[in-house]
């Protein structure tokens, strides 16, 4: 057993992290984790964390994975450990130098204090130079690891101060075995799961175990299939912001019921008081940070489906190729090679470019509606 066990795929990326944690002529204040969607930054990240923290053979067994300093570190409760995991669309300044505050202290009763700032890219030019002399020239005994999707996601003055270490899209088959092994899930689902994911590890486990989410992925799938002219391009794109619409809310509301409700109880006022100024700007900043934590959920579900979108625009060119490669949406067969007849590469390719163009357009703010429509309408058949 170790931390590193759900960090699948990473052997090279492993071996760096896992020499920095027990040896120090390895080790530096500043890391920057860069991969694709799916690559596991996060997991590694805190597999790290929990390495420096280990206080297996007299602290230098770089990740034991059963001493306390593992275990709580993993469970995110280690005194010492601050992660910074965001569902807004930006991190703010003011949670920035909330940061710099906690990393000016001296570890309670760890190695190091970590940091974990696993949003990186969601940061701002502005936020980012607050956080440029930390890292610069962070405390004794503070560790500053940042995830980004790659190195270009963050400003120059930032990455040239910390050491990268970059990793892969791992193979799906061995997504699969952490499925099987960790969660108990049938081997052929597991594979399915993890190739309809594209070796998302989050994404494929909530797959292999969320009979509604296949459901949900194989609607968006049939999206490609149903579109034969503009009517249908515009319907679907309002099916598919609808959808992500109502995923969205599922996802928060509770969660935005529970924090008012704190909230409330906290000011000593009740549903229907009329509250003054005060406490009325305090409702206000809570509710604007719960619409941008459901704008962005709604996005992501979004770029989900786009992703998917793409995915099977990548099978319709590998039978149009005749390329021998495996499907990623082999269970989807009939609508890859009926889309694969109906339409030649140099569509296929052109259809991608527009899905990529919409990620691009939402990714700049573009109205989801907008984005969406401009896309299925580009998706239709030509000729």
């Amino acid at each position: 057993m170790s931390v590193w066990d759900d960090v699948v795929g990473q052997p090279d990326a492993v071996g760096v992290l896992r020499r920095a944690a027990t040896d120090p002529a390895a080790m530096t204040h500043a890391w920057l984790l860069t991969g694709p969607p799916g690559s596991g930054r996060s997991v590694a990240a805190r597999a790290f964390a929990a390495a420096l923290q280990c206080t297996g053979a007299d602290g230098a067994a770089g990740g034991c994975g059963r001493c306390r300093g593992c275990t709580t570190t993993l469970a995110g409760t280690h005194p010492d450990l601050t992660v910074v995991a965001t569902d807004k669309v930006v991190i703010t300044v003011a949670e920035v130098r909330d940061l710099i505050m906690t990393a000016s202290r001296t570890p309670s009763s760890g190695r190091y204090r970590v940091i974990v700032v696993e949003d990186a890219d969601r940061m701002a030019e502005r936020t980012t130079n607050v956080l440029l002399k930390a890292i610069e020239e962070p405390p004794p005994h503070t560790v500053w690891v940042l995830c980004a999707p790659s190195a270009q996601d963050v400003l120059p003055t930032i990455r040239s101060r910390c050491r990268g270490v970059v990793l892969r899209v791992p193979p799906a088959q061995d997504v699969a075995d952490l499925l099987v092994r960790r969660d108990g899930v049938d081997p052929a689902v597991a594979l399915t799961a993890a190739r309809a994911a594209q070796s998302h590890v989050g994404l494929a486990r909530r797959l292999a175990r969320d009979a509604d989410a296949r459901e949900r992925r194989d609607a968006v799938l049939e999206v490609a299939r149903r579109i034969r002219g503009v009517g249908d391009a515009v319907l679907a794109a309002g099916e598919l912001v609808d959808v992500a619409k109502a995923e969205a809310l599922a996802a928060t509301a509770e969660r935005d019921a529970v924090e008012k409700a704190e909230l409330m109880r906290a000011l000593g006022v009740q549903e229907g008081d009329t509250l003054p100024p005060r406490l009325r700007s305090q409702l206000k900043q809570l509710e604007d940070d719960q619409k941008r934590r459901a704008t962005r959920r709604q996005r992501d579900v979004l770029d989900r489906s786009m992703v998917d979108l793409l995915s099977l625009y990548r099978d319709v060119l590998v039978v149009q190729l005749g390329a021998t490669v495996d499907l990623v949406n082999a269970e989807h067969d009939a609508t890859v090679r009926a889309l694969a007849a109906d339409s030649t590469p140099e569509q296929t390719i052109r259809r991608m470019d527009a899905i990529g163009t919409a990620r691009e357009r939402l990714e700049g703010n573009v109205a989801p509606l907008l984005a969406l429509e401009a896309m299925t309408v580009a998706l239709r058949p030509q000729g």
